[in-house]
């Protein structure tokens, strides 16, 4: 996920310019990740894009649209867990696993960057209403997560691959929501090796 400081964009004239969306969905990223997003507000990120509040609103009606933009955002470049699932030049066994890797943007050096966790179950904290456009996304990005997982153990031949993946999407987002907790970007080592354990349980037996 780019980065554009407001030094490097102070030139580009406001209004619905080039590059303005691209400039609040960046602003909102690293806003959201250092202070939250209902800490965040509208014209915070506006200033800090920077663009005319006229753009802002431009391009996003209302603050759950900013934000349900910038979930899509983080979903697309590949920068959530669940991102490892969906890659077809490693094995499936090691994409079930790689979920207990640091998310891409929890990769940095240590201290350089708040842990972020999983940003959809942060979402959904802030947004805590079922009905909620934000929850409502989180939930439905949490929900693919199963599915793949499902489908991964089903390719594996493990036993029972629904529950199995219940239970390893349990592991991974509670091991996400520790290392947020306690800024230890790979905290998902110690569940790792609880769902190496399930998975060879989980396999047939040899012939």
């Amino acid at each position: 996920m780019g980065t554009t400081t407001a030094a490097s964009t102070a030139a580009t004239p406001q209004g619905r310019g080039r590059g303005g969306r691209e400039r609040v969905l960046a602003a909102a990223a690293r806003l959201f990740a250092v202070q939250g997003i209902n800490a965040t507000g509208m014209e915070q990120v506006a200033e800090e894009a920077p663009v005319s509040k006229r753009t802002l609103y431009a391009h996003f009606r209302t603050k759950a649209d900013l934000v349900i933009a910038h979930l899509q955002d983080l979903a697309s470049s590949g920068a959530t867990l669940e991102a490892v699932l969906t890659r077809e030049d490693i094995p499936p066994r090691e994409r079930v696993l790689g979920l207990f890797d640091p998310a891409p943007a929890d990769a940095a050096p240590a201290g350089a960057a708040p842990v972020r966790g999983c940003p959809f179950i942060d979402a959904a904290a802030e947004f805590p209403d079922p009905q909620d456009a934000v929850h409502a996304y989180a939930r439905a990005q949490k929900l693919r997560m199963v599915e793949l997982v499902t489908a991964l153990v089903t390719e594996l031949g493990c036993r029972e691959p629904a529950a199995l993946a219940e239970q390893l999407v349990t592991l991974a987002d509670g091991a996400a929501s520790r290392a947020m907790v306690l800024g230890e970007a790979d905290y998902g080592r110690h569940a790792r090796a609880a769902a190496e354990v399930l998975l060879a349980h989980a396999l047939p037996d040899p012939a």
